[in-house]
């Protein structure tokens, strides 16, 4: 009789989590960018004023925000002064409305539109 070999690999649940963690950015969810915004009035939450500008602060802790439009901000999204700011639940990305309509794969949410899943 031949012998056989088995060899089982067990992934530690924890590493399992972390590699699910990793891969689930790649998934196709696209969040606010979190980058320099023009200054209007005071910088939003996680921002510090730079000249012209409202730059994020260094500790990594700053949401990506918008410049706000009228009194209301779109889904997904808190104000901030002058701006929206991505809430921490939020995997969407906004974008001030330009005409009456959304170009494809966003939909409306009052003055912007947030691009779908």
């Amino acid at each position: 009789m031949a012998a056989t070999f088995r060899v089982d690999f067990v992934m530690p649940r924890t590493a399992l989590l972390a590699a699910i963690l990793l891969l689930a950015p790649m998934a196709g969810l696209a969040q606010q960018p979190v980058r320099p915004l023009p200054k209007v009035g005071g910088c939003p939450l996680g921002y510090y004023a730079s000249g012209s500008y409202c730059v994020p602060s260094s500790s990594g802790n700053s949401r990506g925000a918008i410049e706000k439009t009228g009194n209301s901000c779109p889904l997904g999204f808190y104000a901030s002064g002058s701006y929206c700011v991505s809430s921490p639940s939020n995997n969407r990305e906004a974008i001030q409305k330009a005409g009456n309509s959304c170009p494809l794969g966003w939909f409306s949410s009052g003055s912007y539109c947030v691009k779908n899943r």
